[in-house]
């Protein structure tokens, strides 16, 4: 389960220990947004050694495992010759590399590398701890390699494409330039590798790519919806919204623990605010967009909390097929499937959808701010509305970015298509449900943003007597420590962007808990 008190604080994790503990969403964000180096415990080395061994004997005992003495797929009856075991390791690794288009982002290619540290560190997958390092060692020095973002069902495309690099082919990015994967290898100071049995499949198959964009789209929500919250306070407080919305016995009569935790957030944020003091009752009751406050942010963060336990649980897994059992006097290899990406991607759906219901609030707020016959504000925030347009076209943007988010709603693990000559005969296609679920991620963040940098504006032209909360002010000087104040129209978007990167970073919620403590999620 996601932790208050961690939310957004990813970027204060320097070091991420690998060991038999999960590791928390924000030390994977912290590894692969921040730039964490990775370390293995003792136990995590040992585990992986003594996995090793155990696929050693089985090859020299000419076991019948899938991928270790067999072909892959369709292929699983014919029997690999053990002279042959590393050619068919190789092969995988070449033949898998399929994806096009466009590259993905750094930060999606260590998730999912690291996302692979965790599940093959598990044990059970015989890769070599040498295998582990040579990728850890990649991620600690900035080592990226050039992975084309499209076309995978969940697995093995990306994933080879990424391993590629490792054998010394492909290209890679290090410190700001495409190398061949050869030479980025070498002035990193690494050696590239011949997959030893098994670590071919390995290295290509499981849930981890479609985990690993999951987790940070997880990330990213809850610091969304996190955010919005603090928003919400203020919107109270710009929009003269009555209070009573937040009253406890309205919560009292509903049996959702995320709707009462999101109403007392807001009260917490306005505890010293004369502003909403003044205008609590004023109005019989407001439009939905402050009144369903609570309901509406309490409903999103119980989506996300489900999200996160399925995510979670996905990434403290091991993904691997076929697994090698060392348990005494049961050695054996199991065949299963486990690398189908269901519970991450199901998740990651579901983590737009939230997003879009999420969406759908903020970007009506913004409106409202911004429509001086509701507001009661100069006309789009304009310092000189008819000469200045203000914040007209900024609402704009949250709408074209709404618009994007129901897009990218559809929920692609509703579809299936076979695959491997109808072996594989349902397909999670897991990794567009995460992909895109980490582009709404970012998104939804953008939005949120707005809307801040709305309501910092509504406060800038307030002319109430009554003050605004602690929290609030202190949010409203953060965000003018990185934009000044308007005075006559200007470009906008590099605004918008310093703004995102306040949320982003979570600076948004530090700010607020400063003065508030931590917020309840």
């Amino acid at each position: 389960m996601l932790t208050p008190e961690k939310i957004g604080r990813a970027n204060n994790i320097y070091t991420v220990i690998l060991d038999k503990a999960p590791i928390s969403i924000e030390e994977f964000v912290a590894v692969a947004r921040y730039h964490a180096i990775v370390e293995f415990s003792q136990e995590y080395i040992d585990r992986v050694i003594a996995s090793r061994n155990l696929a050693a004997r089985f090859l020299d005992e000419n076991r019948k495992i899938y991928g270790l003495t067999t072909g892959f797929g369709e292929n699983v009856n014919r029997i690999i010759p053990q002279d042959e075991a590393v050619e068919l390791q190789i092969n995988i690794i070449r033949s898998h590399a399929t994806s096009v288009g466009k590259p993905l982002k750094e930060e999606a290619v260590r998730a999912v590398w690291l996302m692979q540290l965790l599940s093959l560190g598990k044990g059970f997958s015989g890769i070599r701890i040498e295998t582990l390092f040579l990728i850890a060692n990649a991620l600690n020095v900035g080592l990226t390699p050039y992975v084309p973002g499209e076309g995978s069902v969940q697995y093995l495309a990306i994933e080879a494409q990424m391993n590629l690099v490792l054998m010394g082919e492909g290209k890679a990015w290090y410190k700001g330039r495409l190398l061949a994967a050869n030479e980025a290898l070498y002035e990193a100071g690494l050696k590239p590798f011949v997959p030893a049995c098994k670590e071919g499949l390995c290295l290509t198959n499981g849930a981890n790519s479609a985990t690993a964009l999951a987790a940070l789209a997880l990330y990213d929500c809850a610091v969304a919806v996190q955010t919005s919250d603090i928003a919400a306070a203020m919107s109270y407080e710009a929009l003269k919204g009555n209070i009573l919305a937040c009253d406890p016995r309205v919560q009292s009569l509903k049996e959702h623990p995320h709707q009462a935790a999101c109403a007392r957030n807001i009260v917490r944020l306005l505890s010293d605010s004369g502003i909403a003091s003044k205008y609590k009752g004023a109005r019989v009751q407001d439009p939905l967009a402050l009144r369903s406050i609570p309901q509406m942010h309490g409903a999103i963060k119980c989506m996300i909390q489900d999200c996160a336990k399925d995510i979670l649980e996905e990434m403290d897994s091991c993904s691997d097929n076929p697994i090698l059992w060392n348990a005494p006097n049961e050695e054996c290899g199991l065949m299963g499937a486990n690398f189908d990406g269901t519970y991450a991607s199901g998740a990651a759906d579901i983590l737009c959808i939230a997003s879009a219901n999420l969406g759908k609030l903020l970007e009506r707020r913004i409106d409202k701010l911004t429509n001086r016959h509701f507001s009661g504000y100069p006309a789009f925030l304009a310092e000189n509305p008819g000469v200045d347009n203000g914040y007209m076209i900024v609402q704009y943007t949250a709408a074209g970015l709404l618009n994007e988010i129901r897009g990218l709603s559809l929920p692609s693990t509703a579809d299936s298509i076979p695959t491997c000559g109808n072996w594989e005969d349902p397909v999670s296609m897991g990794w567009w449900a995460s992909r895109k679920a980490w582009y709404v991620g970012k998104k939804i963040q953008y939005i949120a943003a707005i809307e801040i940098m709305t309501l910092c504006r509504a406060f800038d032209l307030e002319k109430e007597d009554a003050c605004f909360s602690s929290a609030t002010s202190a949010v409203h000087d953060k965000v003018r420590s990185v934009v000044p104040p308007i005075t006559e129209d200007r470009h906008f978007g590099p605004d918008i962007e310093k703004v995102f990167s306040l949320v982003r970073s979570g600076e948004v919620i530090k700010t607020a808990e400063e003065i508030t403590g931590t917020l309840e999620f």
